[in-house]
């Protein structure tokens, strides 16, 4: 109860998804129910990502109701994330715990770098990227979501 209300006040404040609070304390609570650690970050993960799609789906609609939705990019996002899914998926089932661990260290100091380092008016443009850019991101955002049981939120904010 207690990480949710951190994860939900942190969430609020500063814009980021819950998954980057939650999975390290998942992490931390099955290791304490003995949870044996070669399943264990692939479960955090997966519970994580069971969170996110519901949630997901109504900031979706919310935003959307609120006009903030841009259609063209959510059509040059959607088929390449879900590739970038379905591989970080297949990647699950093979891999090691400790790529998953990385990858959520690797994500999380990257977008914890742009949160303590950014500004708003630090832009390369205020355009869009061409379409093969777009679809390149789109894949990276699946991908990373996948792998590290965040949504595209954080990295989707960077295009």
């Amino acid at each position: 109860m207690g990480a949710g209300i951190v994860t939900g006040l942190l969430a609020g404040l500063f814009g980021i998804g819950g998954g980057a609070v939650v999975v390290p304390v998942l992490f931390e609570v099955f290791r304490i129910l003995g949870v044996p650690e070669a399943v264990r970050m692939q479960l955090c993960i997966g519970t994580s990502m069971a969170i996110i799609v519901p949630t997901a789906v109504r900031s979706y609609q919310t935003h959307r109701a609120k006009g903030l939705v841009i259609p063209g990019v959510l059509r040059s996002w959607t088929l390449p994330a879900v590739a970038g899914v379905a591989v970080g998926s297949v990647t699950a089932a093979f891999a090691p715990p400790g790529v998953f661990e990385l990858a959520f260290v690797v994500i999380a100091g990257i977008i914890a770098a742009k949160f303590l380092a950014g500004r708003e008016d630090w832009v390369l443009t205020h355009r869009l990227p061409g379409r093969p850019a777009m679809t390149a991101w789109g894949f990276v955002i699946g991908l990373a979501s996948s792998l590290m049981g965040i949504s595209g939120g954080p990295l989707g904010r960077w295009c």
